[in-house]
């Protein structure tokens, strides 16, 4: 199955900004997908749509053959926990909660957390994290806590991964780290990965590439 999207737009403001025009795109269960292009080309935007986060203005998103936007608003979250992960550029995780803890929010919500442990400590091994399950986020570098980051997208073992550009305050070497996780991920889970990224380097290291060019999706 996998995601698609016809005919989309999606406007904003008034009178409206048209950002996207007219986009049509599929993308099949299992692939590395990057969506590239330049600050303002609406990359962002296309994720948001992809993923559920945000609603066409007009046009047709299918996720499995279903349209997640004819869902009530409780169905869609329930949805969208079970089913999606979400990577940002900011790692947004809670000061006050550990490593772990930070990593098991997401199956809290569901009161599986209890269950899930013994999964996210093998997510921080796996993540080179080993021995840092009680330390705060402040206790970490930054390449750790984007990667306790990735570790709690995952936690719910999501089909589908929505990476905003996430190496955006990395330095190259841990861009490169948090780069090969996704390409790991996707590789061995079979996730399907939709990473946007304004890095060309980044972008040709998945499967295939989207550009887009002021809302528009370019050869």
């Amino acid at each position: 199955m996998g995601l698609s999207i016809h005919h989309v737009n999606k406007s904003f403001g008034e009178p409206p900004h048209r950002v996207l025009k007219d986009i049509n795109i599929d993308i099949d269960s299992g692939e590395f997908v990057a969506i590239s292009g330049k600050s303002g080309s609406g990359k962002t935007t296309l994720l948001y749509i992809l993923s559920t986060l945000d609603d066409p203005t007009s046009g047709e998103v299918k996720i499995d053959g279903v349209n997640p936007y004819t869902m009530s608003t409780k169905d869609i979250h329930e949805f969208r926990n079970a089913h999606i992960g979400f990577i940002f550029q900011f790692h947004y995780l809670l000061p006050e909660l550990s490593a772990i803890e930070n990593i098991l929010l997401p199956a809290r919500k569901h009161d599986l957390h209890r269950q899930k442990y013994s999964r996210a400590e093998e997510l921080m091994n796996q993540f080179g994290l080993t021995n840092k399950n009680d330390r705060l986020p402040s206790q970490l570098s930054g390449g750790e806590q984007q990667r306790v980051a990735i570790a709690r997208s995952l936690i719910m073992e999501p089909k589908y991964l929505f990476a905003d550009e996430p190496t955006g305050n990395l330095d190259s070497a841990n861009g490169l780290v948090v780069m090969d996780l996704l390409k790991k991920i996707n590789r061995e889970q079979q996730t399907t990965v939709v990473l946007v990224t304004h890095e060309t380097d980044y972008a040709e290291m998945t499967s295939r590439i989207i550009n887009l060019v002021d809302g528009e999706v370019v050869p």
